[in-house]
C-alpha cells in the first residue's frame, strides 16, 4: 500500500515538474513575441482584385472610428452582426454631422470617411471568409476590410492584428455574434471624450487642435457586471462556475480595478491601443485580464461602462476553456512576474 502511494506520489511529482517546465518554456518562447503573426496583411478589394495599402497603428489615424470584428466560425451569426453594425452607421451618419459623405446622395457606409469595420478572420472552416468578403463587395474595402490569419490563433491574436491595422482615432473591438448592441458604442465613447476634455484642461490646451482625442491614452470597457444576478439565474451552471473561479484568478493575477475583464465590448484611443497591443503575448482567452495588467503598468486610466447584453446561442466558452484560461494566466504570471517578458514603452 505504502508503495503505491509512493508511487503515485512520484507521478504526481513529475507531473508538477513537468507542467512548470512547459510554463517556463513557452514564457521563455514569447519573450520576444516572435509567435505572433506578424506579417503584413494583403487588403484586397474583391470588387477589382487589386490589393490595398496596410495601415499600421504607428500610423496617424485616417478615420475616426474602426470597429474590430474577430470571428472563428462564424458563418451563421456575423451576417446579423454585421448588418446591424452597418445600420447603425447609417442612422448616425443621418444624426451626426460629424460623420460626413464624400459623395452626397448615396448611403452614408459607401462613402463615409469617418469609420471603417475591419473582420478578422482567424482561421475559420466554415464560410466565414465568403461571407465578410460579400460585405466588402457591398461597402467597399475603404469601409469593410477582412484580414486572413490561414490558421487558428485566437480571439486575442486576432483582435491584436487588427488593432495593429486599423485607421481609427478611437478603436472599438466587439464580437461577431452581436451579443453587445453596437448602440452602446456612443457609451464608451462619451466616457473617453470626457477624459479628452479633462485632459485638455489640465494641460491648458482647451483651444489647442493639435491634441487630438487620438493622442490620449484611456480605455473603456464594456460591462456586464449589472446583469450579474440575472446570469446566475439563467446561465449554464459551468459558465457560472468558470465565471466566479474566473474573477478570483483574475483578481490575483491583474488585481482588483475592472469588475467585468471578459466583455469583449472595449474601445482605446490610438495611443492607449499602440502601447497596449505591441505588448500583448496572450492569444487566446485571457488577452483581456493582460490588457488590464498592461494598462496599470502604463497608468492608462481604465472606465468600466455598463452595457446592455443578450446571450447568444453558439458560444464557444465550455468546460474545455477551463484547463486553456489557467494556462495562460500561469504564462501571464511566470512571463510578468520573474521579468522574462519586458513591457515595452
Amino acid at each position: 500500500m505504502m508503495g503505491e502511494i509512493f508511487f503515485a506520489f512520484e507521478l504526481l511529482l513529475l507531473f508538477a515538474f513537468g507542467l512548470l517546465f512547459a510554463v517556463i518554456f513557452e514564457t521563455f518562447r514569447r519573450k520576444f513575441n516572435h509567435d505572433h503573426v506578424e506579417a503584413s496583411p494583403i487588403f484586397e478589394d474583391p470588387n477589382s482584385l487589386k490589393s490595398v495599402p496596410c495601415p499600421n497603428i504607428s500610423n496617424p489615424a485616417e478615420k475616426y472610428l474602426s470597429l474590430i470584428v474577430p470571428a472563428f466560425n462564424e458563418e451563421y451569426r456575423l451576417p446579423a452582426a454585421l448588418d446591424e453594425t452597418l445600420n447603425y452607421l447609417q442612422q448616425r451618419a443621418s444624426k451626426d454631422t460629424s460623420f460626413s459623405y464624400e459623395v452626397p446622395k448615396i448611403p452614408f457606409f459607401l462613402n463615409c470617411c469617418e469609420a471603417e469595420v475591419i473582420i478578422i478572420d482567424d482561421g475559420s472552416a466554415d464560410g466565414t471568409k465568403m461571407v465578410a468578403f460579400d460585405f466588402v463587395k457591398r461597402y467597399k474595402v475603404d469601409n469593410v476590410r477582412v484580414i486572413l490569419l490561414g490558421r487558428n490563433h485566437g480571439k486575442g491574436e486576432a483582435i491584436r492584428k487588427g488593432m495593429l491595422h486599423s485607421r481609427g482615432e478611437l478603436l472599438l473591438m466587439l464580437d461577431a455574434d452581436g451579443a453587445t448592441k453596437v448602440q452602446d458604442v456612443e457609451k464608451l465613447e462619451n466616457q473617453i471624450q470626457a477624459v479628452f476634455m479633462k485632459e485638455r484642461k489640465l494641460k491648458g490646451s482647451e483651444t489647442d487642435s493639435t491634441l487630438k482625442i487620438s493622442d490620449v491614452l484611456v480605455a473603456a470597457f464594456g460591462s456586464r457586471a449589472h446583469l450579474e444576478e440575472k446570469a446566475l439565474a439563467t446561465r449554464k451552471w459551468y459558465r457560472n462556475f468558470l465565471m466566479k473561479g474566473f474573477h478570483i484568478v483574475v483578481l490575483l493575477a491583474a488585481g482588483p480595478g475592472i469588475r467585468d475583464t471578459q466583455c469583449g465590448f472595449k474601445m482605446f484611443t490610438r495611443a492607449a491601443a499602440r502601447k497596449l497591443f505591441t505588448n500583448i503575448r496572450l492569444k487566446r482567452w485571457c488577452f483581456d485580464v493582460e490588457l488590464v495588467y498592461l494598462c496599470k503598468w502604463f497608468n492608462i486610466p481604465m472606465v468600466e461602462v455598463s452595457v446592455n447584453w443578450c446571450e447568444i446561442p453558439g458560444s464557444k466558452v465550455n468546460l474545455l476553456s477551463i484547463p486553456n484560461m489557467l494556462w495562460e494566466m500561469a504564462l501571464m504570471s511566470m512571463g510578468y512576474r520573474t521579468g522574462i517578458w519586458k513591457i515595452h514603452a
